[in-house]
């Protein structure tokens, strides 16, 4: 037997797979109809060990956990099938618009001339931003309704993600409404006392200290970190010193009047940073089609796999996944997950609800567009 004949056979095997795999879909919608009439879950979890538990009996040996893998995958396929049969119609995720011309106060932190004053800017035009000494009283300010928006930096294009936020979201309820990316040029500035060759200490937030280390470290300065870019400006500009520098964008130091000693010194361009816009209620704008969750999955073999296939089962695009260990626990994982879509479509619904009812824990986060 030639290798065309096995094709062959192999074929008209996969033509019989695929009737069976259309009969047994076929006979899950009707199990679907059955639970919504008589409001049963999706989720059957004793069903599911029956299932997998008979076809490990059955099977060949050596071939137990790719068949057990293989009826695993069919099954979240139906229960993916059954879970959008179910929420058919129910109209849930509804938010309200988002205008951004309506809002009366927006919360930022740190000063005038930081980076997050830029992305309020961009997103609220004129509207003035009040700022916050803390990442996390923006997030009080917002979540009290003290303020109608805060906006924190998510992410960096150089160096990941900005671990503060993260660890906040995880704390506070809120939802995203905009993604807004801002292009980063640090410079070197200085009072009128300094000069390149004076400097010894450069002042400025962990991070922008970190997106310029290669520069930090050619010039032999002793890096401190200091609460934001804009506070740091100020803070040189008041200490008068010939040998103390910041990094901040051009626009702080000609705000706080330094003297720019090397201009676009990151070690990388171009950089950017993102920020989160968020609201105490769902608010979201109408061209929304990024969705942004976060889940823990169960402590069980192939979990994240499974969470994963979801995705693809629906045929949504994941453009994002970031993993933060959960403070307090045994080294339990938090997983951040961003994906393409419209909270209008059936499609995402019945994902959402998915994982609803199926993760360990589960929260909706917001629909949003970023604004570029």
């Amino acid at each position: 037997m030639d290798l065309n004949e096995l094709r062959n056979q192999i074929d008209s095997i996969d033509s019989d797979i695929l009737e069976l795999f259309a009969k047994r879909m076929e006979v899950c919608r009707k199990v679907a109809e059955y639970k919504k009439v008589n409001d049963l879950p999706v989720m059957q979890g004793g069903r599911e060990k029956q299932i997998i538990e008979r076809v490990r009996a059955n099977s060949p040996e050596d071939l137990r956990d790719g068949a057990a893998m293989l009826f695993q995958n069919i099954m979240d396929i139906s229960k993916c099938l059954q879970s959008a049969e179910i929420e058919r119609d129910r109209g849930h995720f509804s938010p309200k618009p988002f205008k951004p011309e309506a809002a009366a106060k927006i919360a930022c932190q740190g000063t005038a001339g930081a980076y997050s004053e830029a992305a309020c800017k961009k997103l609220f035009g004129n509207k003035p931003a009040v700022f916050y000494h803390e990442f996390e009283d923006v997030f009080n300010a917002v979540e009290s309704g003290e303020a109608d928006y805060g906006i924190l930096p998510l992410e960096n294009s150089t160096i990941g993600t900005i671990s503060e936020t993260y660890s906040l979201m995880s704390r506070h309820s809120f939802n995203i409404c905009s993604l807004v990316r801002v292009e980063i040029t640090h410079c070197l500035a200085a009072a009128e006392c300094a000069s390149l060759e004076s400097v010894k200490r450069v002042y400025s937030k962990a991070e922008a200290l970190s997106q310029c280390s290669e520069y930090i470290k050619a010039h032999g300065l002793v890096r401190r970190e200091y609460a934001n870019t804009a506070l740091s400006a100020e803070y040189v500009l008041e200490k008068n010193d010939p040998e103390a520098a910041c990094i901040c964008s051009r626009s702080c130091a000609e705000l706080y009047g330094l003297k720019i000693l090397n201009d676009r010194i990151a070690d990388a361009y171009p950089n950017y940073t993102r920020f989160i816009c968020f609201s105490r209620d769902y608010v979201a704008p109408e061209d929304a089609d990024t969705i942004s969750v976060c889940m823990t999955v169960p402590n069980t073999p192939g979990s994240l796999y499974r969470m994963l296939t979801k995705f693809s089962i629906a045929g949504l695009n994941l453009t994002k996944i970031e993993n933060k260990n959960i403070a307090g626990s045994d080294f339990e994982v938090l997983f951040y997950l961003d994906f393409k879509g419209s909270c209008a479509d059936e499609k995402v619904v019945s994902l959402l609800h998915d994982f609803e009812n199926e993760m360990t824990f589960f929260r909706f986060l917001g629909s949003f567009k970023e604004v570029l």
